[in-house]
């Protein structure tokens, strides 16, 4: 079975902040609204740096990723993908454009 190698966080306190955002973004009372802020921006769920750079994630999220390294990047990424995927199939349904393949 596969298992994921653990790769520790090397800047701890810009990756928790990061993910504080991104957390928000996905929490059951906010998702909606996020989803629907990504449709009229007219990008797609899994185009995360286009989301970083209009500041769908809020302002300060963007410089927070680009000064992490490059490994705490990829954690962020996988988090923000996994927390993607994680959305209810309603919701899912209902924001289908934005989450339609490339």
């Amino acid at each position: 079975m596969f298992e994921q190698a653990a790769i520790a966080v090397r800047d701890e306190q810009r990756y928790t902040e990061l993910h504080v955002l991104i957390d928000a973004a996905f929490a059951e009372s906010g998702v909606e609204v996020f989803l629907n802020r990504v449709r009229k921006s007219r990008l797609l769920i899994r185009d995360d740096r286009g989301i970083l750079e209009r500041g769908l994630l809020g302002r300060k999220a963007a410089e927070l990723y680009k000064a992490l390294p490059v490994s705490d990047q990829a954690l962020t990424r996988e988090r923000y993908l996994r927390l993607v995927e994680a959305v209810p199939q309603q919701l899912r349904e209902r924001y289908r454009a934005v989450y339609t393949c490339y």
